[in-house]
């Protein structure tokens, strides 16, 4: 029997990093052109990994505010400009989450991040922590024509770096990850303190964790090919 690892991917926000904390300044800057109030975290937290458009209408609802489809766009350019330029100003691993890339990694899994967000806002956010070179590819929404939950987001990523879907864990926190995951047959760990609008025991997931000191334990218990 092959003992070698295989691929890990990540999700990057709500699954790596804590990134509600640059993200949402930037949609209260974009909403508050509109003489919108701003929103605290928990008012919008579960929807972060919807993208900004949802977060945007979720303000709007918040305040019962109406939205049209042109203020939605103006809005989305100053969020993300904003965004941007303030990407890793309070963004932060979750805790020993780098402590268990770096075990994974010396035990010779390949690590990669396939997330909905746009690649070059994946990669400077990335970049900005010094995380850049911990994986092998980092893919976003919009590298390839198709982004989660479609498996192709996955299976393609795992192609970039010569990985195969017999040999891959995918780690997220939200349903997009996990039916991503389901679809693509590969194994998938849950982690309960990100984004995810549903319970995260509803999630499906294969493993569920409450930390990155349980990661290790929950990859060995899926990697049944080693």
């Amino acid at each position: 029997m092959n003992n070698q690892p295989g691929t890990i991917i990540f999700d990057l926000d709500g699954t790596l990093v804590d990134s509600r904390r640059d993200l949402v300044p930037a949609l209260n800057h974009a909403t508050a052109t509109c003489d919108l109030p701003p929103v605290e975290t928990q008012d919008v937290g579960m929807v972060v990994g919807k993208g900004a458009m949802v977060m945007i209408s979720r303000a709007f609802e918040l305040h019962g505010r109406q939205l049209d489809p042109d203020t939605h766009k103006q809005l989305l350019s100053l969020f993300l400009a904003y965004y941007e330029a303030h990407i890793a100003d309070e963004t932060i691993f979750y805790d020993d989450c780098l402590i268990a890339l770096d075990t994974l990694a010396t035990k010779g899994w390949q690590l990669a991040v396939c997330t909905n967000k746009f690649e070059h806002l994946a990669r400077k956010l990335l970049a900005q922590l010094n995380a850049t070179d911990r994986f092998c590819v980092i893919t976003g929404g919009d590298t390839f024509d198709v982004k989660k939950p479609d498996p192709g987001h996955l299976i393609q990523t795992l192609g970039l770096c010569g990985g195969t879907r017999d040999r891959a864990i995918m780690v997220g926190d939200s349903t997009n990850d996990i039916i991503a995951a389901q679809k693509a047959d590969i194994p998938s760990i849950g982690v309960d303190f990100g984004y995810c609008d549903v319970a995260p025991a509803d999630m499906g997931a294969d493993a569920l964790i409450d930390g990155f000191d349980k990661l290790d334990a929950a990859v060995g218990h899926l990697a049944n090919w080693a």
